[in-house]
């Protein structure tokens, strides 16, 4: 049984305390974590809350019997979905039936065996769990597609557009019109690169391709090539950009990760301040690990915007402060990376008072 399992919450519902105890006594032999209630109305408000994983539901009890509450929560979206494995003394055909018919997954006769509870137990939560994974899959595969068809297709409409205005006008634009075409056509061939290099990124750390290798990096020399990099877009938005990280702080990291972690947030950082604002990347060392903080006076972020940072099933619309496009990809992308390199992504945001990315890697020693 694996710990994924184990932490499962199992809610245990039965009027009679001591079926409650021998169920959760037996539950513990393999440390599963549950909770209980004693009355049907109980029962469903516990499973409202949420973090329900299974539930263990008699039958014969006072006011909602075990019938009722199963019925109640399978016309509810935040319960349906919850498998429920009938605990009864009743073993007659019609009773077995009728549970089946109002959506429970399995039966358990009182008194249980020890073996058979664990043993239904284990499959049914190892059933939902892979059922929550798939959909977890599904939806993130849908973002992909969503990614391919849409962010990917916006700087190459603009790349065609511009580049052929440019070869159909090009005898009668001025120099600086030209020069300034040619710029829009550099900057939307990187946005397509850089985006082009995300997708592929995450698909390698989605199969398991990717390859991590620690090595001493240094972060300011890092933070430089990233500003240079970026240097069209944030002269573009007139924009102060302060390298404040120390030459001597040096990560124990893979190298690539270090680049991309610092070329998406800074690259976040300038989508999403307005033009003339200001963009400080900090370096921090303490004990065994060292600190990037990249923070900026840009428009900030909602709670709820917060809570979907990372999600890939999570579309996130919200343009930059002059209409650039993003997928958000690079975001997730990075925070994935740091989570499989033994790293750490946190942000703190508020609207507008811009955000703060702290980026937390082992220290190079």
């Amino acid at each position: 049984m694996g710990d994924e399992y184990q932490s499962s919450r199992i809610l245990i519902v039965d009027d009679v305390y001591r079926n409650i105890q021998l169920a959760g006594a037996i539950l513990k032999q393999e440390n599963f974590h549950f909770s209980f209630a004693t009355d049907g109305k109980t029962a469903l408000r516990v499973a409202r809350e949420g973090g329900v994983d299974l539930i263990l539901l008699d039958i014969m009890m006072p006011d909602l019997d075990g019938f009722s509450v199963c019925s109640l929560l399978k016309e509810k979206p935040e319960t349906a979905d919850i498998p429920v494995i009938f605990l009864t003394a009743k073993n007659d055909t019609e009773s077995i039936v009728r549970g089946f018919d109002l959506g429970a997954v399995d039966y358990l006769t009182k008194p249980f065996q020890a073996a058979e509870l664990l043993a239904r137990v284990r499959t049914h939560v190892h059933l939902r769990i892979t059922e929550r994974k798939l959909k977890e899959a599904n939806a993130a595969k849908d973002r992909f597609f969503s990614i391919i068809a849409h962010d990917l297709r916006s700087p190459f409409t603009a790349l065609l557009g511009v580049s052929q205005y440019l070869r159909d006008g090009i005898d009668e634009l001025s120099p600086e019109t030209a020069k300034e075409l040619i710029g829009g056509i550099h900057s939307a061939s990187k946005n397509a690169f850089d985006l082009l290099e995300n997708l592929l990124q995450w698909s390698r750390v989605q199969i398991g391709t990717a390859v991590f290798v620690p090595e001493d990096v240094e972060l300011a020399s890092s933070v430089r090539d990233n500003i240079g990099l970026l240097g069209v877009n944030i002269a573009a938005k007139d924009l102060s950009v302060e390298n404040k990280v120390p030459e001597n702080i040096r990560a124990y990291a893979d190298a690539r990760v270090v680049d991309t972690v610092i070329r998406n947030l800074l690259s976040n950082a300038v989508k999403f301040t307005p033009r003339g604002g200001r963009i400080e990347l900090i370096g921090e060392e303490g004990g065994e690990v060292c600190r990037l903080i990249v923070r900026d006076s840009g428009v900030g972020m909602s709670e709820k915007q917060l809570a979907s940072l990372f999600k890939i099933d999570s579309r996130q619309n919200t343009k930059g402060t002059e209409q650039e496009e993003g997928s958000g990809l690079g975001l997730i992308l990075s925070k994935e990376f740091l989570d499989r390199s033994n790293g750490c992504l946190s942000v703190e945001s508020h609207p507008g008072e811009g955000s703060v990315f702290t980026v937390t890697l082992p220290a190079f020693s």
